[in-house]
């Protein structure tokens, strides 16, 4: 078997269904291997949409999403999107290719210095010396993105490993020149040739398979749980915060659905946990967080570091019992010192403190209904600010209107500033699972490789991809990438022509809004002429005729893109982070 075929069969071996990439020479073998095999080749027009796409295959699944890149360009194109998924803490494989092994350092096409440039951007990276190295590589690359804390982790396949080892040595041969070797040192340059390829065969005979390893998964002490639940008996005002770390498992989220009904504690969702249970839950406070923060009495952060969006803890009441529940010890006591910091998977914690949680304990229902009050208020001021006048669609309006039109199977892809920031106060998921952002990097891009991993794991799903004019710049070729591979997606652009978020705060600070201005572009054409269907919506009464034939375009298999000319508003002024 060759490199590529060991590869393929070791992907299958982990539950890998799809195979994301940007073709190249130096991972031919490992592309054909894998289709023959019968992983699904999903070939994207940027090495980023490739990584994109495997981290939303691991978010959605639990298996690590893997992609496959051409060595040097083909690298470094991906650090971007690397850097999200390690920041994001999202279990990926990322295969890249590099030259030949005894061409390594010698000015061979593509040759670069791949692991000193990746390796402070993932969690383990391993550069692959021979054959009978290459399924081990593989098996512990699938490991370490999945234990203890997740992360992309990276496999440098030189391309001499991937081929037939008949053509390799063939190739050696050629290189060692057919005729005598003339003096010393011709011989001893066919000796040491001769030497090298030897020892990258050597002892590769295919062994038995064996079975990919199981994770262990951390849970809690239960002398911590009962310290959390002590706390917990005695709190007026608790709060839940939980993140994207509490959902690393699919099968489990709805135990922590349940376990979080069972506490009865008001949540806040964010990241990955955001639909977890469900559109509308009386448990589930979607406004005024930072409110509740600062009167809670307890605050219980599972799998939330206390970053920018906490401002650095100090959103947090300084009086309240503070606990946090992290697998990274780093993020248990960023930034603020807790009462209570547990080392333990945050979703696997919230399940053991609601097993032990008593049937008869005092409920939280005037702290829950005076949370979910302020929110039927903000709701009101929302729809007041969707009532305004604006130059062109009111931004609120139409993401009110998409809130409306989709169905209970959609998952929602955001990737954008203002206008999708606008979004996520008013566009609800349906469920667990069905929201996907780019996390703490703030990254723009991740549009249309989550949308294409989401609508691969998710079929039966409509995949809503709500973008900024901005951001759609980073992936508007995809719509050919959705087109070839029959993947129906939904995409608004809400264009305001300009990077908004960046422009408001700019012009107002600094009188100058160089750099930020863009065009009404025809967004739509791009798409048609890429083979999707471009909409144009420029009037607010059209808004739910257009999403709804969108809608039907894309159950008959055309991936679409509504172009809506949206106007400004003031709705989210002074809400820049830095």
């Amino acid at each position: 078997m060759s490199g590529g075929d060991r590869i393929a069969k070791a992907l299958v071996r982990h539950g890998v269904r799809h195979l994301f990439t940007l073709c190249g020479g130096h991972i031919s073998p490992i592309l054909v291997s894998a289709k023959q095999r019968g992983i699904s080749v999903i070939d994207v027009r940027h090495e980023a949409t490739a990584v994109f796409a495997a981290d939303a295959v691991s978010r959605l699944t639990g298996i690590p999403g893997v992609a496959a890149v051409t060595a040097g360009p083909g690298v470094t194109n991906t650090i971007t999107a690397i850097k999200n998924a390690q920041l994001a803490q999202s279990a990926l494989v990322l295969l890249g290719g590099a030259t030949a092994t005894f061409l390594k350092g010698r000015g061979a096409l593509q040759d670069i210095d791949q692991m000193s440039l990746i390796k402070p951007h993932v969690k383990w990276a391993i550069s692959v010396k021979t054959l009978r190295e290459v399924v081990p590589a593989i098996n512990r690359a699938f490991t370490e993105a999945k234990s203890g804390l997740p992360g992309p982790v990276f496999v440098e396949l030189p391309v001499d490993l991937l081929y037939d080892e008949q053509l390799v040595r063939q190739w050696y041969a050629d290189a060692m020149g057919k005729g005598k070797a003339r003096g010393l040192g011709d011989k001893f340059v066919k000796w040491h040739l001769q030497r090298h390829v030897d020892k990258l065969f050597a002892g590769s005979e295919p062994v038995e398979d064996s079975a990919p390893k199981e994770i262990e998964r951390r849970f809690a002490d239960l002398a911590e749980v009962d310290q959390v639940l002590t706390r917990l008996k005695k709190a007026e005002r608790p709060v839940l915060l939980i993140g994207s770390q509490a959902m690393l498992c699919a099968c489990e989220m709805y135990d922590v659905a349940a376990a979080v009904e069972k506490l009865g504690v008001p949540v806040y969702l964010a990241g990955m946990a955001r639909g977890l249970l469900g559109e509308k839950n009386q448990l589930q406070a979607i406004h005024k967080r930072s409110q509740a923060l600062n009167e809670a009495d307890l605050v219980l952060l599972a799998g939330v570091p206390m970053d920018f969006r906490l401002n650095y803890g100090r959103a947090i009441n300084r009086q309240a019992k503070l606990i946090t529940v992290n697998l990274s010890r780093s993020d248990l006591k960023k930034n603020r010192r807790p009462t209570q910091g547990i080392h333990a998977d945050p979703g696997l914690f919230i399940i053991q403190l609601a097993n032990q949680f008593p049937a008869d304990q005092k409920n939280w229902r005037d702290w829950v209904e005076r949370l979910n009050q302020r929110g039927r208020e903000r709701e009101k001021e929302i729809e007041a600010f969707a009532d305004q006048k604006t130059d062109r669609i009111n931004p609120l309006r139409l993401c009110l209107e998409i809130n409306q039109t989709m169905n209970r199977q959609s998952t929602v892809v955001v990737d954008g500033g203002d206008f999708v920031a606008t979004a996520s106060y008013i566009v609800r998921p349906r469920g667990p699972f069905s929201w996907l952002d780019p996390g703490v990097f703030g990254t723009l891009g991740v549009g249309a490789g989550f949308a294409l991993g989401a609508k691969l794991v998710k079929p039966e799903s409509e995949v809503w991809l709500l973008y900024g004019d901005g951001s759609l710049g980073y992936g508007l070729a995809e719509f050919d990438t959705f087109v070839r591979h029959g993947l129906p997606v939904i995409a608004v652009v809400g264009n305001d022509a300009g990077w908004t978020q960046i422009t408001r705060e700019q012009v107002e600070i600094l009188e100058d809004d160089v750099g930020t201005t863009l065009q009404y572009t025809d967004y739509h054409r791009a798409a048609e002429g890429l083979g999707a269907v471009g909409l144009l919506l420029t009037e607010q009464t059209s808004i739910r005729q257009v999403l709804q034939q969108a809608k039907e375009l894309a159950s008959a298999g055309m991936p679409v893109l509504i172009n809506a000319h949206i106007g400004k508003t003031d709705f989210r002024k002074g809400s820049i982070s830095m």
